[in-house]
């Protein structure tokens, strides 16, 4: 029997993960929270609703979390897909569910979702004007067509999730996949995708400083 693990990177979000993992776990039954050195009780959170946790015990960035959610959940033989998924409550399950079929029908080996391919997202035109310079780069530099080379909400086939080592502990661990991902050539498309914005998750790093940051990781790493 085959089985999907959603990857949750997971730093101080106690007051939001249960409920983005209640909302995973009728259709993911296997999640795995990597908690990056929370202080918040987000560890007690996420395994009260039903998560694995697997802790480090400081805080080494999304991409180190990311990473390690990669290594647990290649450890299950039975392992067919991972899905990335953000802690903040910004992504939507359907979405999630549409891209891992795309994967399951044998279509694509690797889908990323992109908040651009259709209108549902609301975004600012200066953070919009960011995630677009960053796109670009990425194309310029990859020689993929993408338009949204920054979303967290990714699914990856087990075999592409093995060639897969991430270095980039901050934010440009994400250009460092498209990058990776670029030298495997697997079969690859984008799946539209809605990014809810909150106030939440914008203070939890979605403001337009961070995509300046995610800008001076890219240009100066």
């Amino acid at each position: 029997m085959s089985r999907s693990w959603v990857v949750i990177p997971m730093y101080n979000e106690a007051t939001v993960v249960g409920g983005v993992i209640k909302g995973l776990l009728p259709h993911f039954p296997h999640v795995v929270c990597v908690d990056d050195g929370s202080t918040d009780g987000s560890p007690d959170a996420a395994a009260a609703a039903g998560a694995v946790v697997v802790r480090h015990p400081f805080n080494l960035g999304q991409g180190a979390s990311l990473q390690t959610g990669l290594e647990y959940a290649l450890q299950d033989p039975a392992l067919d897909a991972v899905i990335t998924f953000d802690a903040d409550n910004q992504h939507r399950v359907q979405d999630a569910r549409e891209m891992l079929a795309r994967v399951h029908s044998g279509e694509l080996e690797v889908v990323l979702g992109s908040r651009f391919l259709d209108g549902r997202t609301k975004i600012s035109p200066l953070k919009r004007l960011v995630l677009r310079t960053v796109a670009f780069q990425s194309r310029m530099s990859t020689g993929l067509e993408l338009t949204d080379a920054h979303n967290g909400l990714r699914v990856i086939n087990a075999d592409v999730a093995r060639r897969i080592h991430l270095k980039q502990n901050r934010m440009a661990h994400a250009s460092e996949l498209i990058h990776q991902l670029a030298e495997i050539k697997p079969r690859l498309a984008e799946h539209p995708v809605e990014i809810i914005y909150t106030d939440y998750s914008k203070a939890k790093g979605q403001s337009l400083l961070n995509g300046v940051n995610i800008l001076a990781d890219l240009f100066f790493r």
